[in-house]
């Protein structure tokens, strides 16, 4: 930053000091007015005007050049005593003239009468005299560009702030066509009557012998919470006799926002177009990305919006047959359909699919039948102690806590749950795998289910089954259980030849068939058509629950509350320091909701303690370059990962590191976070197009291929607008996505996007729990998701508001491997008990997190003596007026990852004596 002509005394009237080192283009204003102003003396013009609200653009290369005039208002002389450059960054980048500065095609004698420099020299305005000024600017890197320019002008002291966006043409070609304006609040779609539509003809298939109930929401329910009221049996908190009551309460929030987001998705004013006489068609966009999620067999609900505000206007109920892309087709009432005109446009109301909300609802009332040793084993009186046998393992070798947990899972004879606390890259899968293969092996009366939260997951875990090579594995032994819904081309063909599908929909086998299997794999949510099928409880000998940290309880819990005895044996296998589960109601998360089944209990004894008995924690790595692994095991895991990667597996950079010994590049970057037409998304085009030139510097060294490559981006719209530019330049082999999509896997480069380049938007993030900052597990996981090379392009001024990013940003500049901008003041974050900074307790007994002086079971709350909402089929209400306590209304202007990210550090601060918080 230079500060040229300037004394060490005097000081800017924005900064307050002698150096600024980060100017906020949506904050930083000029100290006086631009215009004409009574009685002011002196009147300075404001340079490179924003346009739009926007900074200027300006080519890399180019050189910037604007005029600034000096008004002397009076009758009488003003001395000007100087003008100053005050701050430029990048450094020495602004300059003055008082002659215009030559064009690109001037002579060299127009070059030497211009004389450039950062200060001007006193001299004395004439009345009603405009003194003219050129300010020019050389853009020679990408990013946004600041000054201050400082006039002392008789009494006055003017300063004038200068902003430019210096940009490529990838960047530019990513700007908006449209600017950003918040979409208009729709008419909420009332549904009162309908007409019904025509639903998707089916073959007859059996009748389930275990039938979903309905669970619909209680009237005096909805109305509670409705009315910004939280039901007493939530307040009172969980405890094992208001178990189910408690947990269908929660869910009856998340339902209500469920609703309530849904909205969002509504559409006015949308035409159809008839398709063989059968269907009408209706584009949607967003579909393709699940936005909303619609799949065949959902409903919809039209009306014609030349009526719109009229109450009477009849409503038609439309099914949809089949989706494709951003189109559905949709059948109603014959009657709607020859009527029809494709010039008439309509309002449609969206609904969403109840089942899985359903499916919570029943495994929370099935919970009443597990033991204690299930829901709260830490007031169990008995201490376990598992007995074990020597142990040859079958698919490789394995570490030391591997083949401990492997052994206690072989030897466990029921409840409470086994956990494997597996942090980044430490095998945790391949733990499950061998535990599985050795019951299959040695265990012939065995019967496993193997659950985990999502398709991919539950995917990985058969690939990696079939994957060994030392035992045979009968195909007709394991089966993969899908959703109907499940679309049949998204399973790979190595694995559909483990599904039951008929017509490429996929079917849940009868009971005789389920029997037959000696593993099954599915989902959580898909889990509960075992119990529809009437799958005796008990039936499975083994349940392994993997990825349980990412589930919230009651998905957890719809094999265990079905399925199990106190003999069956369950398996959790996660990390509670990672991603947990997505809940949509802010207020069910801050009352639990949003606490994993595997979290609630490594936070009690005799998980906590770290008794192998009950818990076996991975500490080896085998995916990380030590140097990317030391940070999140210093800051999440107490120092205690052991980087155990074959070190010559690891690949060369090239050029691309100023320190070829560390593996981790931040480059730093100040560009501009935008959002563009109606969508609430940010992007930031200069740091896409950073993006890309490191991809491009990657590939070129020969190393790297394109499917060796990540991009993280915290964003939905940042990711899109570096997918569409990757695909314009056919490099469609990287992947890119957010946190969330790279959870479990990895790459031998990771590039991060952080996006946030604005302080006010970074605050906006802190409150509603967005993006990269304040979610200390979402850091973690972003950067354990790299095995060779970690690249981090940001705003150091930014995101070293925050402990855990700016620990990583001076991690890099001490390590010589930070390039871009200037950065900020160093300010040491300490970790104590009132920042709630670090999860790693400084007691020598304390474990990653755990505070095992807390011996009180978690929420429990004896006082409450009233059952309720143990009957969907009735009216008996599910709660009590005992408060006040407002819930909060969606976050529409920020539809991204709010979408139901937690206040993960609020809540964890009340249950641990320090903990993270980013």
């Amino acid at each position: 930053m230079s500060t040229a002509g300037w004394s060490d005394e005097e000081c800017s009237v924005i900064g307050d000091k002698a150096e600024i080192g980060f100017l906020d283009f949506e904050q930083e204003k000029s100290v006086c007015s631009y215009g004409d102003c009574e009685g002011v003396p002196v009147i300075v013009s404001a340079p490179f005007a924003f346009v739009d609200g926007k900074p200027r653009s300006v080519f890399v290369g180019d050189t910037a050049v604007d005029l600034i005039t000096v008004r002397n208002t009076t009758d009488e002389p003003v001395d000007l005593w100087g003008v100053h450059i005050f701050a430029s960054n990048p450094k020495d980048s602004f300059t003055l003239s008082l002659t215009e500065p030559p064009s690109e095609n001037s002579n060299a004698e127009e070059d030497q009468s211009c004389l450039e420099s950062f200060s001007l020299e006193d001299r004395v305005l004439q009345p009603r005299e405009n003194l003219k000024i050129w300010l020019s600017c050389k853009a020679k890197e990408m990013g946004m560009y600041s000054s201050v320019v400082y006039f002392d002008a008789g009494d006055e002291k003017i300063e004038r702030v200068v902003f430019l966006l210096i940009e490529d043409k990838i960047s530019k070609s990513l700007a908006s066509n449209k600017p950003y304006s918040r979409a208009r609040r729709k008419d909420k779609f009332v549904v009162d009557t309908y007409v019904a539509g025509s639903r998707p003809a089916g073959k007859p298939t059996r009748r389930y012998v275990n039938r979903l109930p309905k669970y619909d929401i209680p009237r005096a329910m909805r109305e509670l919470l409705e009315s910004n009221q939280v039901p007493q049996v939530v307040e009172e908190g969980l405890t094992r006799r208001t178990y189910s009551s408690y947990f269908k309460a929660l869910i009856i929030m998340e339902e209500i926002q469920l609703e309530e987001d849904m909205r969002t998705y509504d559409m006015e004013s949308v035409s159809m177009r008839k398709r063989n006489n059968q269907f009408l068609s209706m584009e949607v966009p967003g579909l393709a990305e699940r936005r909303p999620s619609l799949v065949h067999g959902d409903n919809i609900f039209v009306k014609l919006a030349s009526r719109r505000g009229n109450n009477t206007t009849q409503v038609y109920q439309g099914f949809i047959h089949r989706v494709e892309a951003d189109e559905i087709y949709l059948k109603f009432d014959p009657g709607f359909h020859y009527y029809h005109r494709d010039e008439y446009v309509y309002d449609v109301h969206f609904t969403y699919n109840r089942i899985n909300m359903r499916r919570l609802y029943q495994a929370a009332e099935a919970a009443e039948n597990l033991g204690t040793d299930f829901l709260f084993p830490s007031t169990s009186s008995k201490k376990r102690h598992i007995k074990t046998t020597a142990l040859v393992p079958i698919s490789g070798t394995f570490n030391e806590e591997q083949i401990c947990s492997i052994k206690m899972i072989l030897g466990c004879k029921g409840a409470p749950p086994y956990m494997i606390h597996g942090p980044p890259g430490t095998g945790k899968t391949s733990t499950v795998v061998e535990a599985i293969l050795q019951l299959y092996k040695y265990h012939k009366n065995a019967r496993i289910l193997v659950c985990a939260p999502s398709n991919s997951a539950a995917d990985y875990v058969l690939e990696k089954l079939l994957a060994q090579q030392d035992i045979e594995l009968k195909e007709n032994e394991i089966f993969r259980l899908n959703a109907a819904t499940r679309p049949y081309e998204e399973v790979k063909p190595e694995i559909i030849r483990f599904c039951f599908f008929d017509e490429m929909v996929f079917k849940c086998p009868p009971v005789n068939a389920l029997s037959y299997y000696r593993i099954i794999i599915s989902t959580y949510m898909s889990a509960s058509l075992l119990h529809a099928e009437d799958v005796a409880r008990g039936h499975f000998s083994h349940i392994f629950l993997d990825e349980a940290g990412q589930a919230s309880e009651p998905e957890t819990l719809i094999p265990v509350s079905h399925l199990c005895t106190m003999n069956t044996v369950v398996v959790l296998a996660g990390d509670q320091l990672q991603l947990g589960p997505v809940i949509y109601s802010k207020k069910a998360d801050e009352y639990g909701l949003g606490v994993s089944y595997m979290e609630r209990l490594s936070e009690v004894p005799p998980y906590a303690s770290g008794d192998t008995n009950y818990v076996t924690r991975l500490i080896r790595n085998y995916r990380c370059h030590p140097a990317i692994l030391h940070l999140p095991s210093k800051l999440f895991y107490c120092g205690e990962l052991i980087a155990c990667r074959d070190s010559t597996t690891f690949m060369t950079m090239g050029e691309l590191l100023p320190n070829k010994e560390f593996p981790i590049l931040f480059q730093g970057i100040q560009g501009c976070d935008e959002r563009e037409g109606n969508n609430p998304s940010w992007f930031n085009r200069i740091e896409a197009s950073k993006v890309i030139e490191v991809v491009r510097r990657l590939i070129a060294g020969g190393n790297i291929k394109e499917e060796n490559i990540g991009i993280i981006a915290p964003y939905r719209q940042q990711v899109s607008k570096i997918k569409q530019t990757l695909e314009n330049l056919d490099m469609p082999d990287i992947k890119v996505g957010s946190v969330e999509q790279f959870q479990g896997q990895e790459k031998e480069v990771i590039i991060i996007s952080t996006v946030r380049s604005t302080i006010k938007h970074n605050e906006f993030d802190k409150v509603h729990c967005l993006g990269f900052l304040s979610n200390y597990r979402r850091f973690n996981v972003a950067m354990t998701r790299a095995i060779s090379l970690l690249v981090i392009i940001g705003n150091p001024h930014i995101i070293c508001k925050d402990d855990h990013w700016s620990q990583m940003l001076w991690y890099c500049v001490d390590n010589s491997s930070y390039q871009g901008c200037s950065l900020p003041e160093r300010v040491e974050l300490y970790d104590d008990e009132d920042t709630g900074e670090n999860p790693c307790l400084t007691e020598d007994n304390a474990e990653w997190g755990q505070d095992s002086s807390n011996n009180a079971e978690w929420g429990q709350d004896p006082s409450n003596n009233a059952e309720w909402g143990q009957d969907s089929s009735n009216n008996v209400e599910w709660g009590q007026d005992s408060s006040q306590m407002g819930l909060p209304k969606p976050v529409y202007d920020e539809a991204e990852w709010s979408d139901g990210w937690r206040s993960i550090y609020m809540k964890m601060k009340d249950s641990l004596a320090e903990v993270p918080m980013v």
